[in-house]
């Protein structure tokens, strides 16, 4: 498997990544998770539809509840052929608590908590913490990664800006 370092910080300190880069061009990886309702979801499933994939340490942490939220909120303006993922290694019991809680109804939140199959298929599982370092990649109709935003402090938000503006001109 492969190891990456001098990517993300975590609190100020290096983590270590592991798992293959994903890179724009590259054929999105198809990854399975678990959602809310414990059935597996899987990447391939929104073929024909542009995808975001937002992956978060945890649902439980203030800057994972305010990208989500916002995330969500964007997911309203964008119409149905745009799909939200959220994935994080939050257990579905959480993320369905957190959903309810949050009145998150656009985004999908699912777990890799079973076998990490997103984050080594993308390339950003925290070695020593086996989290999900923070990131966003958009994946095109097609199933093509258009756009990756590896974040360089994990603590911190994504830059929306240019995630949206890549959305919206595969729309």
């Amino acid at each position: 498997m492969s190891e990456r370092t001098g990517l993300v910080t975590m609190g100020g300190k290096p983590v270590t990544l592991l798992g293959n880069e994903v890179k724009v061009g590259d054929w999105a990886p198809d990854f399975t998770a678990v959602g809310n309702d414990m059935k597996l979801v899987r990447l391939s499933q929104f073929k024909g539809k542009v995808v975001v994939i937002a992956a978060v340490p945890s649902l439980d942490t203030a800057t994972c509840d305010l990208e989500t939220r916002r995330f969500n909120t964007e997911a309203a303006k964008l119409g149905p052929d745009v799909v939200i993922l959220t994935v994080s290694m939050d257990l579905p019991f959480a993320q369905k608590r957190w959903c309810g809680a949050a009145g998150i109804d656009k985004v999908i939140t699912v777990s890799d908590h079973r076998d990490a199959s997103f984050g080594n298929g993308y390339g950003v599982l925290l070695k020593d913490l086996r989290l999900l370092a923070r990131a966003v990649f958009v994946v095109d109709r097609q199933g093509v990664i258009r756009y990756v935003q590896l974040v360089k402090e994990v603590g911190t938000e994504p830059d929306y800006a240019p995630v949206l503006q890549t959305v919206k001109e595969l729309q």
